[in-house]
């Protein structure tokens, strides 16, 4: 691929990989709720099991991208932790519904997450192994573009599913999702030849962080911590809080809250092509401004329609966010070191989401009102804000790949 050329077709073949992955996790948080509670009656139980895939993100999720980095094989670096970790959820995936008693559910629910944590770094570094640096914001846009799709695919598919056969159906066709997405990696894509050479990598020199670097590596990490903080208190907790302020009913809610998404999945590719342009630290300052800005009328006024327009804007500038945070953090990494900077990437982006639902609902508590949600979200952004004023590395040189040129090749 040249360096200032984006292989879409390539692009969109390795974005299978969070295809499969974004259909499981949409069908696992909407469906397996459910199922636990036919045999738990404590809401409190089922919400720390909903955890354990955070849980086991944060801690194993950097080691697995650290150790594919050190994996050398004829297949690569990442294609072993994925062509072993896909099977193995997939049947998992399909054997949740079927429990018949507590112990085995728990059991497969704790092999499904486990081995979830095992691949999905390395499935994420291969965008990076495989675009050149300033393609990189345009490629995760296409990648969370297919993440996107593939959460629709869950919900509309999975939930029509559900109403013909209960909850093996939705199970199984994701997890024959997740063996077609493993078919495609397999016979398409193809790991740098590097990755299955180490006499030659074992010839580079060691890239170390200067001080400087290592400093706006911390600053976008805590930025990528704030922010998800932020966002997942909303996403958490917007259901309740229409109810409870804006008198909604549930199903209203929820089409509410998917106003923001919709908005994210039409803004994703745009947004890489905006942060390779005029800079990614540029792009995800404009997203947290904006989108802080967005919420700040939330907190004083309680309006159906200002709340929606705000969440159709907001989904925007969260684009701007999303997409290009974990190109900024691999641009810091160098060739050798990319899954253990996923893996650095996913330790903040799922503490915060153990951290922030429980931290919410500690001061919702307190205040006694659901109000404070978009002020505590507006915070998190604030401070996110703030982390990244100061970052001063993660860059590559602009690209010539143009949006147009994207859409084409997606079109294709």
């Amino acid at each position: 691929m040249a360096e200032n050329k984006l292989d879409i077709k390539k692009t969109l073949l390795l974005s299978f990989g969070f295809f499969a992955s974004s259909i499981a996790w949409s069908i696992y948080n909407s469906f397996v709720p459910q199922i636990l509670d036919g045999f738990i009656k404590s809401t409190a139980l089922i919400g720390f099991i909903m955890t354990f895939d955070n849980i086991f993100g944060l801690i194993f999720q950097p080691l697995f991208g650290k150790w594919s980095d050190k994996t050398h094989t004829r297949f690569g670096r990442r294609m072993p932790f994925i062509i072993i970790g896909i099977p193995i959820c997939a049947v998992a995936f399909a054997l949740i519904p079927k429990m018949g008693s507590i112990w085995s559910l728990m059991a497969v629910i704790i092999i499904f997450t486990f081995v979830m944590s095992v691949w999905r770094s390395p499935v994420v570094a291969l965008m990076p192994d495989i675009t050149p640096g300033p393609l990189r914001s345009q490629a995760n846009g296409i990648v969370n573009l297919m993440g996107g799709v593939g959460s629709l695919v869950a919900f509309a598919g999975g939930g029509m599913l559900f109403k013909l056969g209960g909850f093996p159906l939705p199970f199984l066709m994701s997890a024959v999702c997740m063996i077609i997405a493993l078919a495609v990696l397999v016979l398409f894509v193809r790991e740098p030849k590097h990755a299955y050479e180490p006499e030659k990598e074992a010839k580079k020199i060691a890239i170390k962080l200067s001080p400087k670097e290592r400093k706006s590596l911390l600053l976008i990490l805590f930025g990528v911590f704030f922010w998800f903080t932020g966002y997942n208190a909303v996403e958490t907790f917007f259901t309740l809080y229409a109810k409870n302020t804006l008198n909604m009913d549930s199903g209203s809610a929820a089409i509410t809250l998917a106003i923001f998404s919709l908005t994210f999945l039409i803004f994703a590719v745009p947004t890489g092509f905006i942060g390779a342009r005029i800079g990614r630290r540029k792009t995800i300052i404009i997203g947290l401004i904006g989108i802080t800005l967005l919420f700040v009328p939330l907190i004083f006024f309680s309006n159906v329609w200002l709340t929606r327009i705000c969440l159709f804007v907001g989904g925007a500038f969260w684009a701007c966010v999303n997409i290009n945070s974990l190109p900024m953090v691999v641009k810091l990494s160098g060739e050798e070191k990319v899954g253990t900077f996923v893996g650095y990437y996913y330790f903040f982006s799922f503490g915060s989401q153990i951290i922030s639902p429980i931290l919410f609902g500690y001061i919702r508590d307190l205040v006694g009102q659901y109000r404070v949600l978009f002020l505590y979200s507006s915070i998190a952004f604030a401070l996110a804000l703030a982390c990244l004023i100061f970052v001063r590395h993660g860059e590559d040189e602009p690209s010539s790949t143009s949006t147009a040129e994207v859409l084409d090749g997606l079109g294709d």
